[in-house]
């Protein structure tokens, strides 16, 4: 056995069962390894940032992580946009990237980088395999480090006479790590805040936004009075009709702001505690009250789930309180002209059961979660970097992860653009996924931020730099060129039977809403 088949079926072996890649030559040993190994389902991106981000939405959903496989240091810094999503995320993943053997490095070849350097910033994990014989433990090692608490991405770095070289076998994989539990200090400590009576929240990440984690607080908050509370960059949080009420922390720091103001008490589980994503001029990095006590029943890396269900052993709340979860009731289907409302509205009409939404929507979007609230239960996974570029790639990991489920895609035209080739894959595997993409020909968020900043008004040659709409990006051509069916809306009639149609068909399908 070679060490690239090695590698592969220490992999398999080790739960990682899907590989998002685009190689190149120093990878071939790898990719002729992946034709004997039936097991790793394999698939292809034009571009590494679609490769990325697609596993970083298989990890979301899939709660394991998928491996990818690139091309020495430019297919990895391809990648890294997304990468910095992805650690942002705190998922598993295993990145696999191709290196020229010791003795090739020597003459400089034109391919010839740093990979460790490129790829240190988002690794928690990092090694680049010296022999054939070990690098089925350092693939075990590579695994155990990704899915160490809260999830992390692992890079292994693989020259190619390693991969080619015969003498190798499958890595032993050992125990999978659990996560701590957080002291009884901090949780006796939540439960004497809760207790208190003054204005409280749990800010919640992680495992605590969905299954046993979300309903342990749950029914916190239903014997409480506590709010729950998401941060703005979420990966991923169940809700919908049944769960249990979660606000996501709105992105814009005035809106923040007026969230946070009321509370005297913030338990952050896996949070941190909330900023505004830039600075501006005069005003307070920091979002809540200076008068807000701030303190974590669960640090990054801990027992999120345990822990809130410890606090509901501490507060005597087990199965005495029933969770106050959000009601079936969805808006009446819209109709007439196209308004960001009426856009809003439609969606939570419409949205199918135990879909996954994906949303990158930054602006129009912006009301779509409040008129989803009622939905069937569903997923919602954003954008945790806030680099753009994401929504594509991650609903081709979450459909890839999740076959059975329907995916409703939310992006803009402008981060669409960024990593349109996912389209193609989606098309390619034959994926789940209705893309809806708001085209208003413009860098929208940047105009405000532009704004926000006390810049002034801009001028012609800024408004420039945020309009996308000379020329008019054609939506409907660039999917059907890649494989995709499409359909370019122009009243909200329109858009309910194009979203019926997505849902209902067996692949994927986009709409584009001129705005």
């Amino acid at each position: 056995m070679n060490g690239a088949e090695s590698l592969i079926r220490t992999l398999i072996a080790g739960g990682v069962e899907a590989c998002f890649t685009n190689p190149g030559t120093s990878e071939m040993h790898l990719v002729g390894a992946l034709d004997r190994v039936p097991e790793m389902r394999c698939v292809l991106g034009l571009f590494e940032g679609v490769v990325t981000g697609a596993a970083d939405g298989y990890a979301r959903m899939a709660e394991r992580p998928a491996c990818t496989l690139l091309h020495l240091g430019p297919g990895l810094a391809n990648g890294v946009a997304n990468l910095h999503n992805a650690s942002r995320a705190q998922v598993p993943m295993v990145n696999l990237v191709g290196q020229h053997p010791a003795y090739h490095l020597r003459y400089d070849a034109p391919l010839t980088s740093d990979i460790e350097a490129i790829a240190r910033p988002y690794s928690k994990w990092l090694r680049t395999s010296s022999a054939a014989s070990e690098i089925g433990r350092d693939a075990a090692e590579a695994i155990v480090a990704a899915r160490t608490s809260p999830g992390q991405i692992a890079t292994l770095i693989v020259p190619a006479d390693v991969a080619w070289t015969d003498g190798a076998a499958i890595g032993g994989i050992p125990a999978m790590p659990r996560a701590a539990m957080p002291s009884a200090e901090s949780v006796n400590r939540a439960a004497s805040m809760l207790r208190s009576g003054l204005p409280t929240a749990l800010l919640l990440n992680g495992n605590a936004l969905y299954g046993t984690g979300l309903m342990a607080a749950g029914r916190i908050a239903a014997a409480t009075g506590a709010k729950l509370l998401a941060p703005y960059p979420i990966a991923r949080v169940e809700r919908g009709a049944g769960a249990p009420a979660v606000l996501r922390i709105p992105y814009v720091p005035e809106q923040a702001i007026e969230l946070l103001k009321g509370f005297r008490q913030l338990i952050l589980v896996g949070a941190a505690a909330p900023v505004s994503y830039f600075a501006y001029p005069g005003k307070s990095s920091v979002l809540t009250s200076p008068e807000c006590e701030i303190q974590a029943l669960a640090s990054p890396g801990e027992d999120y789930s345990g822990a809130l269900e410890a606090l509901v052993t501490a507060l005597s709340v087990q199965n005495k309180t029933a969770i106050l979860a959000e009601k079936a009731e969805r808006p009446p289907r819209p109709s007439g002209e196209i308004t960001l409302g009426g856009l809003a509205t439609a969606v939570g009409a419409l949205l199918p059961e135990n879909a996954i939404v994906v949303d990158e929507a930054m602006t129009s979007g912006r009301g779509i979660m409040a008129a989803t609230a009622g939905a069937p239960a569903h997923d919602w996974l954003g954008n945790t970097g806030g680099s753009i570029g994401i929504a594509l790639p991650l609903a081709v990991g979450a459909a890839v992860a999740c076959p059975n489920r329907r995916v409703l895609c939310l992006t803009a035209d402008g981060s669409g653009m960024y990593t349109a080739q996912a389209l193609w894959t989606m098309a390619r595997e034959g994926l789940n996924v209705t893309t809806i993409v708001f085209a208003n020909r413009t860098y929208a968020v940047l105009q405000r931020e532009f704004l926000s900043l006390g810049v002034g008004a801009p001028g012609p040659r800024a408004a420039n730099l945020f309009e996308i709409g000379r020329p008019t990006l054609d939506w409907v051509h660039l999917a059907k060129g890649m494989g995709v069916p499409a359909s370019r809306v122009t009243s909200l009639d329109a858009l309910a039977k194009a979203m019926r149609e997505g849902f209902e068909s067996s692949g994927p399908a986009l709409i584009e809403v001129p705005l």
